[in-house]
């Protein structure tokens, strides 16, 4: 059975622990409102009645010398989802700069006194709560469901309800509305922020089940693990060198180095630091060869395959951009790709030139009626029309970003798969075996 709580005057505040990183906003609170704020322990007892919004918030705009309102009253919001004053007709814990009755926590219920209440402390509020039989202390749907589970704590509720019934009424009707509010804070209202669900505490608990904890009603017991079926802690067992491996294993599988090892077997014959170039680089060997082909419309094998890796690399190609446009000709669609050439050129465009080429590009893209309009939806036509009325060498971003997404999914696709770009990459592939076979002639 649960004892009676002890008078809440008379307890002393256990010490934060250190690790919580909770604790370190509690006594935060805990600082602004007994040093900062000017408010002595006595103060809380003069307004143990009521109060109103408003008045916290002149108050704490007052003596923390805050000018704007609205950050005083976020301030005081804070505050009390933290549980230091309450509002005394509601289960939410915020301020509103009004009328509504306020008051504050007595200091036995702060959480900076370290409370982490068990479910029993909250079976024991609940049936008291029901056995009191008042219209003020009826339960909310989601406290009647916890009480419905929670029924056979009813014994140590109906001892702490016969102790309360000798104190004073109007000590009675302010301690329940404090203890209603401390479970506010710890079991809030469905919906609402719980500002002690994230305390390291808890992980602690679990390594160390045999810690003792304070409890709410006087009842000092030996916590238990979280899980039902206690499990004796293994022995430590030294790292052996095939758990390393394993890490390591586990380390490389991870999808982003995944991505990046494939990046890399992707571009490794492109990296003369891995792949020696062929031709040689000009620098080291003095032949321009490299140079020549590179210069040459005719490209390399090497070079249209790489266009087959994305469209970021058939664009950054001057070939590889004439072979896209042509394909793009050939099935009447290249507005898109024009359009996109045109806003790269714009970016390094003189300043004195970026007006001139922003309405050009305007007239023949994007204006009713225009020659080479291209398709955009509504959002970036809209901010591409309020761009221009102040021109600069971005005015198009938007409208640039959204044709690109549109050629990838679509055009760049096509042109992977149409005769032209696998006629060329075949083509190549025939010269390069050629070319092997020749050589292997003259050297046998």
């Amino acid at each position: 059975m649960a004892q009676a709580p002890a008078d809440p005057s008379s307890v002393e505040a256990v010490d934060p622990e250190e690790s919580s990183p909770n604790m370190i906003v509690y006594r935060k609170v805990r600082v602004e409102l007994l040093t900062k704020c000017s408010m002595p322990s006595f103060f809380l007892f003069i307004y143990l009645f009521y109060f109103a919004g408003a008045d916290i918030v002149q108050w704490l705009m007052k003596n923390l010398s805050i000018e704007d309102q609205g950050e005083a009253i976020h301030l005081g919001s804070l505050i009390a989802a933290q549980g230091y004053v309450f509002p005394i007709s509601d289960h939410v814990l915020t301020l509103k700069d009004d009328g509504t009755f306020y008051r504050f926590q007595a200091p036995y219920f702060w959480p900076s006194n370290c409370w982490e209440p068990e479910n029993t402390d909250y079976a024991i509020y609940l049936c008291k709560r029901t056995m009191q039989n008042k219209a003020r202390l009826e339960l909310a749907d989601y406290e009647a469901v916890g009480t419905l589970l929670l029924k056979f704590k009813v014994w140590g509720a109906k001892a702490k309800c016969e102790i309360d019934r000798k104190k004073d009424k109007t000590e009675r009707k302010i301690l329940d509305s404090q203890e209603r509010a401390f479970w506010d804070v710890h079991r809030p209202v469905p919906g609402c922020v719980n500002t002690t669900e994230m305390d390291i505490r808890k992980c602690r608990r679990m390594k160390n089940p045999q810690k003792v904890k304070k409890s709410v009603y006087g009842v000092t017991e030996e916590s238990q693990p979280q899980s039902p079926v206690h499990v004796p802690s293994q022995p430590v067992r030294k790292t052996t060198k095939e758990d390393f491996r394993k890490q390591v294993i586990v380390f490389c599988l991870k999808k982003e180095h995944l991505t990046l090892i494939a990046y890399t077997e992707q571009y490794v014959e492109y990296d003369p630091f891995i792949t020696p170039a062929e031709p040689s680089n000009p620098w080291i060997s003095d032949d321009a060869a490299l140079w020549d082909i590179e210069m040459s419309k005719e490209p390399s094998q090497q070079r249209v395959k790489r266009w087959g890796f994305s469209m970021d690399e058939v664009l950054k190609d001057p070939v590889g951009r004439d072979q896209f446009l042509r394909f793009l000709e050939s099935e009447f669609s290249s507005e898109n790709l024009r359009f996109w050439l045109a806003v790269q050129d714009l970016k390094k465009q003189p300043l004195q030139d970026v007006t001139t080429r922003v309405e050009e590009i305007w007239q023949e893209f994007l204006a009713p009626g225009a020659q080479s309009a291209i398709n955009l939806d509504s959002h970036s036509y809209e901010k591409t029309s309020q761009n221009v009325k102040d021109p600069g060498r971005y005015t198009y971003e938007d409208a640039q970003e959204h044709i690109y997404k549109l050629m990838k999914s679509d055009s760049y696709a096509r042109f992977l798969r149409s005769n032209a770009y696998q006629d060329l990459l075949l083509a190549k592939k025939k010269v390069s075996v050629g070319k092997d076979m020749l050589a292997s002639i003259c050297t046998s």
